[in-house]
């Protein structure tokens, strides 16, 4: 089973201006060691040639870089992994596409969402939103107790994301996330990598039994 290197899921986000590149650079020597690439508006061939820039930033740091959405970029790219949402293509189909030893992570908003992606392959799911606003300005939030939920439900890592800051990060690992993506309150710092460092100093969250041993 997959275990993700840090408690902090890292986003290369253009919500804060930054350039992908100089920003992945920065989480990377404030001590990120997962992060996932996304852009939404950006073509095909100028995210391939980011995504292998910050691929290579990531093997020099020891750290893993997911590619959102892409698969085949992803693939070209030699980063570790993707990620595909509920609209993507399944996470059966990505791994014909990836390969065996590339992560495939999968989005879920449901505990039976969350149990199709575990019994699809994927590696670890990212579920949410967990709270309102952020970066979507969601007014949905799935919440805590429903993270819990989703936590007895499988085995797999789980990456909480949405609204979530640094504040409210040990709430949202004690409720059973192996890690939290957040990218508001690290990109639209005013000191991003002492961001980074504090979120990182947070400590990892508190080891949960299996899934079957949950379910009582």
């Amino acid at each position: 089973m997959l275990k993700l290197p840090s408690h902090f899921y890292a986003m290369v986000d253009p919500a804060g201006g930054h350039h992908p590149i100089d920003l992945a650079q920065a989480l990377l020597a404030a001590g990120a060691r997962i992060m996932q690439l996304r852009l939404k508006q950006c073509g095909s061939r100028e995210l391939l040639e980011t995504a292998r820039a910050i691929a290579a930033l990531c093997r020099a740091h020891h750290a893993i870089l997911i590619v959102n959405d892409r698969a085949d970029i992803a693939k070209l790219a030699g980063a570790h992994g993707v990620h595909v949402g509920q609209d993507d293509l399944p996470a059966a189909t990505v791994r014909t596409i990836v390969g065996p030893d590339l992560i495939v992570g999968v989005s879920t908003h449901s505990v039976d969402q969350a149990r199709a992606a575990e019994a699809a392959g994927a590696d670890y799911i990212g579920f949410g939103a967990i709270y309102s606003g952020g970066l979507k300005n969601v007014s949905n939030a799935q919440g805590l107790e429903r993270l819990a939920e989703v936590r007895a439900a499988v085995a797999m890592p789980i990456v909480a994301i949405g609204g979530i800051t640094e504040a409210t990060m040990p709430a949202v690992l004690a409720a059973g996330a192996d890690a939290a993506a957040i990218i508001t309150d690290v990109v639209r710092a005013p000191d991003l990598p002492a961001k980074v460092r504090a979120l990182l100093a947070i400590g990892p969250p508190q080891a949960v039994p299996p899934a079957g041993e949950r379910r009582g």
